[in-house]
C-alpha cells in the first residue's frame, strides 16, 4: 500500500480553479505582453522594445554613423544574449528593415552588404553583412548618458536598458509603424521630418491649434518609394482629426515618346510595400487572361531605380485610360489604411489624432530637457565643490603642503582644518603673503580631489584657469536654474533643439525633400471597360429628333444621308471611337457620351435620350468634342453667359452636370468651344454686338453676365473669333461672307447693339 504525500490541511477543493477565469487570467496576461512588449509603439519615440534594443545594443558597441562596421551577426547575438531573448532571426529581420530605405524613411542603420530589395528578396545571412548606427539613430539616443530617461533591469537582471528613447525628432510619424496585437492593431504611415519639426513648432506656439492647420504644414504621409497620393483632402483632414482613415496611393509614371507615332508607358516609382516582382507578376497575369484587351506587354528595366515598361496593344490606346484600367486591377494602385493606435505614455494603448501624437512627442521632450538640465546642474554643483576646495587649497598652498607631507591621515586633518577663504591669491611675481587663518572646513570629495590633485597643477596659472571655469560654470548654472523654472524658456530650448533637427534631417539636406506628391481627387477617374477599344475613325451623325448613329471611317459631310420620315439632318462630324462627346441640353445641362458607345451606321440609329437623361421638354442645343483644356461659351436665350472650362462639364453619371443656371422660360441656346479674342452676340432684334472676351467670367456653374440688352425678345447667337481675322457668316446665297471693319459694332459687354450687316442671314445665326 502506497503512502501519500499530499498536505491534509490542504482542500482539494482549494486547488481547483473554473477553467473559464484560469484561461481568462493566462490570455490576459498574454494579450497585455503582446500589446506593450511586441506590437505596439510608445508615442514618444516611435519604437517598439526590440528596435529599442537593437538600438541601444549597437550604441553600447559604439558603432557610431563615422565609424567602423561590425558583423551583423554580432549585433543581433549581444542584442539576444544581452536584452532581447528571443530568436536571432527575428532580431536579425528586424534590423535588417531598420536598414532598408524602401521601408523606412529615414534609416536607423546603416548596412553593409544585401540588406534585400524592393523586388521582396530577403537579406542575406547576418554573417555575410555588417552593420552600423546611422546619424538619425544617433539623435534618437542623445542624452541617454545624462539620466534623460528612466532605465531599467534587462531580462536577467545582469544589465540596464533604456525604458524609452530620448527622441530628438518624432520618430513615430517620421518612420511609421506597424503591428498586430490581441483585439487591436496599428499602421502608421511614413512622414516627412521636415513638415513635422513645421508642425511640432506651430504647436509650441499655439497649443491649442486647429487640426485643419497641422494637416496644412504635414499635408500627407511622405513615403520613401515616393508615389502619388490621390485621396482629397477633406478625407485626409478627416483621418488625422480621429486617427483612422485611408490614403488612395498611386504609382508615378510617365509617357515616353517612341518616333512615329508609337510610346511607351515608364512607371518610375511603385505605392509603398508593393513587392516589384510581385507587381510584375499581377500584370502579366492580366495580359493572359486578357483582362484588360488594350495591354500590351510589360518588362522590367530597373535597375537602382524602379523602370517598369508599360506597352500598349496599339499605339491608338489612350494613355490616361490604360493606365486607369491598371490602376483598377494591379497594385499600381494601393488604399494605406491608417490606424494611429500607440502607447500615448508607454503603458495605455490609445487611438491618437495627429495633433495628440506630436503633444505627446513635445511632453516627452520636455520631460527629457528638464532631466539633462538637472543632470547637467548636479554635475556642475559637484564639479564647483571640487573647485572650491583646489580655490581653497591654492589659497592655503603651505598649509596643504604640511598637512600631506607630515600628518599620518592627511585627509582627516584636511577635513577638520578650517581654511581661509576670504582672500584670493594675487597672480603677479610678488610672493604670496599667507592669508589670516579664516573658518570653513573641506568636504570629503574636496578633500579627496586635493589629495588626488597632480603636482604639475600647483604652478601659478593654473590658479587663473580654476577661476575662469568657476566663472563659466556659474553663469551655466544660473542658466540652467533659470531654465528649469521657466516654462517660457523650457519650450523655447526645445525649439531650438528642433530647428536643429530640421537642419541635420530637413527638406535642403540629402533626402530629406518630399518624395510622394498629392493630386487632385478629380483626378481619380474610373475607366469604364467598355471604352476600352482602339482608336478609329467615325462620322457622327444625329437627327433633329434626336436620333444618333456613328459611321466608320471620316464620311464627307455634305453626303446624302437617310433619315425617318418626318426627320432631318442636324449634326454631322468627325470624331474618333476614343472620343468623348459632350451634349448640351436646353435644360443647362452638359452630358458625356462614349463615342464608342454610339450605335453602327447600318440603320438610323437610336435615340440619344436613351443614353442621357434628357428631359422630354428639352432639346439639343449643341454637340462637341471633348478636348482637354479647351473652354466653352454658354449662353441663354435671356441674354446672360459666360465661359466654362471642357474639364469641369465632364460627368460620370446619365444625369450629366448643371451648368447654366435656367429657369421659367429661359432657356440655354449656346455652347460653342471658344477661338478668339471677341465675342458677337446677335438678339431676336437683329442687332449685333461685339466685345472683348475678356470681359466674360470663367465659372464652373452659373447664372453668368448679360452679354448684350433687349427691349423685347432675347439672345439668339453668340460665337468667339478674333477680331484681327474679321467676322465670318453665311449669306442667303450659302456663301461665306467675312467683315473686317467692325468698328461699328464694337462696344462694351451689355449694350444694345448695332443693327446687323447688310448680308446677315435671316435666322439670325453666325453659322
Amino acid at each position: 500500500m502506497s503512502e501519500t504525500t499530499e498536505d491534509p490541511n490542504i482542500s482539494p477543493v482549494a486547488l481547483a480553479e473554473p477553467l473559464r477565469r484560469a484561461i481568462g487570467e493566462r490570455y490576459l496576461t498574454y494579450a497585455l505582453s503582446t500589446i506593450m512588449d511586441r506590437a505596439l509603439p510608445d508615442a514618444r519615440d516611435g519604437m517598439k522594445p526590440v528596435h529599442r534594443r537593437i538600438l541601444y545594443a549597437m550604441r553600447e558597441l559604439r558603432l557610431s554613423s563615422t565609424g567602423g562596421f561590425r558583423k551583423s551577426a554580432k549585433i543581433s547575438g549581444d542584442v539576444m544574449g544581452n536584452y532581447h531573448p528571443h530568436g536571432d532571426a527575428a532580431i536579425y529581420d528586424a534590423m535588417a528593415r531598420l536598414a532598408q530605405d524602401f521601408n523606412v524613411r529615414y534609416p536607423l542603420v546603416d548596412g553593409q552588404g544585401n540588406f534585400g530589395n524592393i523586388d521582396g528578396d530577403n537579406p542575406a545571412a547576418s554573417r555575410y553583412t555588417e552593420a552600423r548606427l546611422t546619424a538619425a539613430a544617433e539623435a534618437l539616443m542623445e542624452g541617454l548618458a545624462e539620466n534623460a530617461v528612466d532605465f531599467r533591469p534587462n531580462y536577467d537582471g545582469t544589465l540596464e536598458e533604456p525604458v524609452v528613447l530620448p527622441a530628438a525628432f518624432p520618430n513615430l510619424l517620421a518612420n511609421g509603424s506597424s503591428g498586430i496585437a490581441v483585439g487591436m492593431a496599428t499602421n502608421i504611415p511614413p512622414h516627412n521630418i521636415d513638415e513635422l519639426v513645421k508642425a511640432c513648432l506651430h504647436l509650441i506656439q499655439t497649443p491649442d491649434a486647429r487640426d485643419e492647420t497641422l494637416v496644412g504644414m504635414v499635408p500627407g504621409p511622405d513615403f520613401p518609394t515616393g508615389g502619388v497620393i490621390v485621396e482629397p483632402r477633406a478625407n485626409i483632414v478627416e483621418a488625422y482629426r480621429t486617427g483612422r482613415g485611408s490614403f488612395r496611393l498611386r504609382a508615378r509614371w510617365q509617357v515616353e515618346d517612341l518616333g512615329r507615332g508609337t510610346w511607351q508607358i515608364v512607371v518610375t516609382e511603385i505605392p509603398y510595400q508593393v513587392q516589384k516582382s510581385r507587381l510584375i507578376e499581377k500584370l502579366a497575369e492580366l495580359i493572359q487572361t486578357r483582362k484588360i484587351p488594350i495591354f500590351g506587354d510589360v518588362r522590367d528595366e530597373s535597375a537602382d531605380d524602379v523602370r517598369l515598361i508599360i506597352e500598349p496593344k496599339s499605339k491608338n490606346v489612350d494613355p490616361e485610360m490604360l493606365m486607369g484600367m491598371l490602376f483598377r486591377n494591379s497594385d499600381l494602385e494601393t488604399r494605406f489604411s491608417l490606424n494611429m493606435n500607440v502607447l500615448i505614455d508607454g503603458r495605455t494603448p490609445k487611438v491618437c489624432s495627429l495633433k495628440e501624437v506630436l503633444r505627446a512627442f513635445l511632453d516627452h521632450r520636455r520631460e527629457v530637457l528638464n532631466r539633462r538640465s538637472q543632470h547637467r546642474l548636479e554635475k556642475i554643483d559637484h564639479r564647483l565643490e571640487v573647485l572650491e576646495g583646489f580655490i581653497t587649497a591654492f589659497l592655503n598652498l603651505d598649509r596643504v603642503i604640511d598637512i600631506i607631507r607630515y600628518d599620518e591621515d592627511p585627509k582627516a586633518a584636511l577635513m577638520r582644518e578650517n581654511w581661509s577663504r576670504d582672500h584670493v591669491r594675487a597672480m603677479t611675481e610678488a610672493d604670496y603673503v599667507s592669508p589670516p587663518p579664516g573658518e570653513g572646513a573641506l568636504s570629503e570629495v574636496q578633500a579627496d580631489a586635493i589629495l588626488n590633485m597632480r603636482l604639475r597643477s600647483l604652478r601659478r596659472l593654473e590658479e587663473m584657469e580654476l577661476l575662469r571655469e568657476q566663472d563659466e560654470l556659474m553663469k551655466e548654472r544660473a542658466g540652467l536654474a533659470d531654465l528649469l523654472d521657466s516654462d517660457r524658456l523650457q519650450w523655447a530650448k526645445i525649439s531650438e533643439e528642433l530647428k536643429e533637427v530640421r537642419k541635420q534631417f530637413g527638406k535642403d539636406t540629402p533626402g530629406g525633400a518630399r518624395r510622394t506628391d498629392f493630386a487632385e481627387a478629380g483626378e481619380v477617374e474610373e475607366v469604364p471597360l467598355e471604352a476600352m477599344i482602339e482608336r478609329e475613325p467615325i462620322t457622327v451623325v444625329c437627327s433633329k429628333m434626336g436620333w444618333v448613329r456613328a459611321m466608320k471611317g471620316h464620311n464627307a459631310l455634305d453626303a446624302e444621308l437617310k433619315f425617318k420620315d418626318g426627320d432631318e439632318g442636324r449634326f454631322v462630324f468627325h470624331a474618333e471611337t476614343t472620343d468623348r462627346l459632350l451634349v448640351c441640353g436646353t435644360n443647362g445641362r452638359i452630358y458625356t457620351v462614349q463615342a464608342s458607345n454610339l450605335p453602327g451606321g447600318r440603320g438610323m440609329g437610336e435615340p440619344l435620350r436613351l443614353m442621357i437623361d434628357l428631359p422630354n421638354e428639352a432639346d439639343i442645343v449643341e454637340i462637341l468634342i471633348y478636348r482637354p483644356g479647351q473652354k466653352i461659351l454658354v449662353a441663354s436665350t435671356a441674354g446672360d453667359g459666360f465661359v466654362v472650362p471642357a474639364d469641369e462639364v465632364l460627368a460620370q453619371t446619365r444625369a450629366g452636370k448643371v451648368v447654366l443656371n435656367v429657369r421659367d422660360d429661359v432657356r440655354a441656346r449656346v455652347c460653342r468651344p471658344v477661338a478668339g479674342d471677341h465675342v458677337a452676340v446677335v438678339g431676336e432684334n437683329r442687332k449685333v454686338l461685339i466685345f472683348p472676351l475678356e470681359e466674360l467670367p470663367e465659372m464652373g456653374r452659373g447664372k453668368g453676365v448679360r452679354l448684350q440688352k433687349y427691349k423685347d425678345g432675347g439672345l439668339s447667337d453668340a460665337t468667339t473669333f478674333t477680331l484681327s481675322e474679321g467676322l465670318s457668316w453665311k449669306d442667303p446665297a450659302g456663301r461665306t461672307r467675312t467683315e473686317t471693319d467692325l468698328t461699328e459694332w464694337l462696344a462694351k459687354r451689355a449694350s444694345a447693339g448695332r443693327m446687323a450687316p447688310r448680308g446677315f442671314p435671316r435666322d439670325n445665326r453666325f453659322t
